[in-house]
């Protein structure tokens, strides 16, 4: 590597970082302006180099995957691409499960791109086979059906899969996960107007996938172990705000409720609570978390934690190795969320296809759709000790919360109206100094409207 003198610069949206003596006009990833990048420190660039006619396997065809191979195919137009995918789906946006779930999105428009579209860019995709193993003395993978495809750069973006707790009762018919594009089919196809489900988990999966079967007409209870929904992304308050608007769309809330067992003769028909309580169900479905797909790279003898570590160019501990979306982990961070796996997934293809660009991370941030009432949770939402100021308001017939840390922006909670999103986002990367405008009688509305303004 090389230490290169130019400037660099980071962009406030998404993280990515640019070198040159000045910002880019636009971000290569995120599309955000000139204006929202920031200079920051020197770092060290390692030199381009001309991917020619090599060949990229990538592993796992989901938003990653699938941005990966658009950024190599831009970067390196010769190149040979394999992209597998473990589904016979055309590749999709999972992002959209839960509206395929709701009803108010058409199974057709699923799919990222068309399936001519990969053949049009010469991607060779293949559907319904998997990686049985990554073979490093080799440089190759070895698919389920005996075929062996060497590689001169692996791209892993094998996404995570659903933790299902040790639950005595999760064999039952109609117990499910939401994960996949057959997931949500095969859920739809015993839903009808009147069925008791319950949702286990008071995440964002769990509520977006009570939302939805509630409106096909379902009798929804949504159990959550902690004693407030969504406890990693609200805060109290704005976990009772939620909590009333549920109450409005029919769908009850049980907090403080650990299920020990799910009850039925082959067929599931109630959840047991830890507590004595027994709630009927028909249809069960587990929004508990989720875990790595990480096993490939584990057996290979990369470094695996919570996800396989990656640097800030999204190499594995193999050189030839790249992993973007919720496989990886990054600086400690294992995202678990679509917008970083996008971008993840185009800065691993172009790095992979020798254009080195940085990843900066990016502060962990969560949408919530389907309900009706909209959310975004970015950052710190919650103060840890006195260092911490958090400034609120009702306003809209929704809540608000903007944190603060000595002075600095550090994250934000909006319910209802998510007008601001792009402002707190930027103020958030950057941690915005708001020393000076900041007084003990500054209002929730006083920071809406300054960062509007910047």
């Amino acid at each position: 590597m090389n230490e290169n003198t130019e400037k660099t610069w980071r962009c406030s949206i998404c993280g990515f970082i640019h070198y040159g003596d000045q910002a880019p006009d636009a971000c290569p990833i995120c599309d955000a302006g000139a204006a929202d990048f920031k200079a920051i420190e020197m770092t060290t660039r390692p030199e381009r180099r001309d991917a020619g006619r090599d060949r990229f396997v990538i592993i796992g065809a989901g938003v990653a995957g699938v941005y990966a191979a658009e950024a190599v195919r831009a970067n390196a137009p010769d190149a040979e691409i394999v992209l597998i995918s473990k589904e016979e789906d055309i590749p999709y946006l999972r992002l959209n499960l839960t509206r395929l779930l709701a009803g108010e999105f058409a199974e057709k428009n699923l799919p990222l791109h068309s399936e001519g579209w990969y053949a049009e860019h010469t991607i060779d995709l293949r559907r319904g086979v998997s990686v049985e193993r990554i073979v490093l003395a080799e440089k190759a993978v070895q698919l389920d059906d005996g075929e062996s495809i060497q590689f001169d750069k692996l791209i892993v973006a094998t996404g995570s899969h659903p933790f299902i707790p040790p639950i005595p009762g999760a064999e039952l018919t109609h117990v499910f996960t939401v994960r996949s594009a057959e997931d949500a089919r095969n859920i739809l196809a015993v839903v009808k107007p009147g069925t008791p489900v319950v949702c286990v988990g008071g995440g964002i999966l769990g509520l977006e996938t009570a939302g939805a079967l509630s409106k096909q007409g379902a009798k929804v209870t949504v159990l959550e172990a902690f004693d407030y929904l969504m406890p990693a992304q609200l805060n109290p308050e704005g976990s009772d705000v939620l909590t009333e608007h549920l109450k409005t769309l029919d769908i009850d809330v049980v907090t403080n409720a650990v299920a020990d067992c799910f009850i039925g003769d082959g067929h599931v028909t109630g959840v047991h609570l830890k507590r004595g309580q027994l709630i009927p169900a028909e249809v069960v479905v587990v929004a508990a978390g989720d875990r790595a797909n990480a096993d490939l790279l584990e057996q290979a003898g990369l470094t695996v934690k919570k996800g396989v570590l990656v640097d800030n160019f999204l190499r594995t501990t193999n050189p030839d190795i790249f992993a973007a979306g919720d496989v990886a982990e990054h600086d400690g961070v294992r995202y678990g969320a679509w917008a970083p796996a996008m971008y993840m997934g185009k800065i691993a293809g172009m790095n992979a296809a020798g254009v080195p660009t940085e990843f900066g991370g990016i502060p962990r941030s969560h949408l919530l759709k389907v309900l009706g009432k909209p959310m975004l949770s970015i950052g710190v939402v919650k103060p840890v000790d006195g260092s911490y100021r958090a400034i609120e308001d009702h306003a809209d017939g929704g809540y608000r919360v903007f944190m603060f840390r000595d002075g600095r922006f550090i994250g934000c909670l909006l319910i209802g109206k998510l007008k601001l999103m792009k402002a707190v986002r930027k103020a958030t990367q950057a941690r915005l100094d708001m020393k000076d405008f900041l007084t003990p009688d500054t209002t929730a509305e006083d920071v809406a409207e300054f960062l509007s303004a910047t």
